[in-house]
């Protein structure tokens, strides 16, 4: 059986190129071992920390993603024919793995598709996948914000940050969005965000000292760069950041580190805690995130939105208009 996957044509040089990528194909042993099974994408992921990804694949290399896929032969007994999973096969229509085995692109991360209680099965792959529990685990488990505190966060438009600063308001805090449209700040606003701002068209160190006087608690970044240098002074003492992602970099020269401009003195005398950190640490509270998200969507806490592409062909246009800012909510591929 003959399989299509997306591959670097050459290395990309700044943002992407629908140039730079080319769809090469394998041919599948589909007389299947034990353990294994064969599996067709329905719906395929494209998110902003893929660049950074890109940069380290050689030419020919394939680009990672989650997928929700349909077993169509197993020789598994917890993956039976004609159930769905999900799993971060890449940019690829059809997949033979060994589910929970090193031969997978990530060890154990193939599991079932979740309960989700009649949402979306997109939903799988965006607030109740993925970037749901970068949101949730990122905001309660690194940011730990309390009840009254003041929550800025970043991209606050896309699939991570826009459920980052719903969290927030769940969790009593006063939030903070920036986004790079004026659409997108009047959806923030929609959310519940108590202030939203169009960074690109607003004087960050102006808008900080007049619009957020009681200063930042907590900080989700997703953006790194000057905009992180301007939250950072105006932190207040013992506030947290939990660096999610650094879509200011990524598309930067990768053989040269990404300079920033970076307040010390604020960051030392006020005794600011920064931590980095994977959604993949963890992983032994991942059903528990995806099930907390679920429920808060259906009782209408989180509102979801998503930005869907049809078909195979659109997943390098689909990754460059995630890059270029050119979606709102979880941008999706639809088989």
């Amino acid at each position: 059986m003959e399989a299509r996957k997306w591959t670097l044509k050459q290395k990309i040089e700044g943002m992407p190129a629908v140039e730079d990528f080319v769809i090469a194909t394998e041919m599948l042993n589909t007389t299947l071992e034990d353990g294994e099974i064969l599996t067709k994408a329905e719906w395929w992921s494209v998110d902003p920390h893929m660049r950074g990804i890109a940069n380290q694949l050689p030419v020919g290399g394939m680009l990672p993603g989650g997928q929700v896929a349909r077993v169509i032969k197993s020789r598994h007994p917890q993956f039976p024919e004609g159930s769905q999973v999900v799993n971060n096969f890449g940019w690829r229509d059809l997949t033979v793995s060994k589910p929970g085995t090193p031969d997978e692109q990530e060890p154990s991360t193939t599991y079932g598709m979740p309960d989700l209680r009649g949402l979306p099965d997109s939903y799988a792959l965006g607030a109740c996948g993925m970037p749901g529990n970068t949101a949730y685990f990122g905001l309660t488990k690194v940011c730990q914000p309390k009840e009254g505190e003041t929550l800025v966060v970043s991209a606050a438009a896309g699939a991570v940050g826009s459920i980052v600063g719903q969290i927030g308001k769940i969790l009593g805090c006063n939030v903070i969005g920036f986004a790079g449209t004026d659409d997108k700040v009047a959806w923030l606003k929609t959310l519940g965000f108590d202030q939203a701002y169009n960074y690109k068209s607003v004087d960050l160190a102006k808008t900080f000292q007049s619009n957020v006087k009681q200063g930042i608690d907590c900080y989700f970044d997703n953006v790194g760069g000057e905009f992180s240098y301007h939250t950072i002074r105006n932190m207040n003492r013992g506030g947290r950041i939990a660096a999610c992602g650094a879509l200011s970099c990524y598309s930067e020269d990768s053989s040269k580190p990404c300079l920033i401009p970076f307040d010390y003195m604020s960051f030392i005398y006020k005794g600011i805690k920064m931590e980095g950190f994977l959604v993949l640490q963890f992983a032994k509270e991942w059903l528990d995130g995806i099930s907390q998200l679920r429920d808060w969507i259906i009782e209408g806490k989180l509102q979801v939105r998503e930005t869907v592409s049809e078909g195979f062909e659109t997943m390098p246009q689909a990754f460059i208009d995630v890059l270029s800012g050119n979606n709102t909510g979880k941008k999706i591929i639809k088989a």
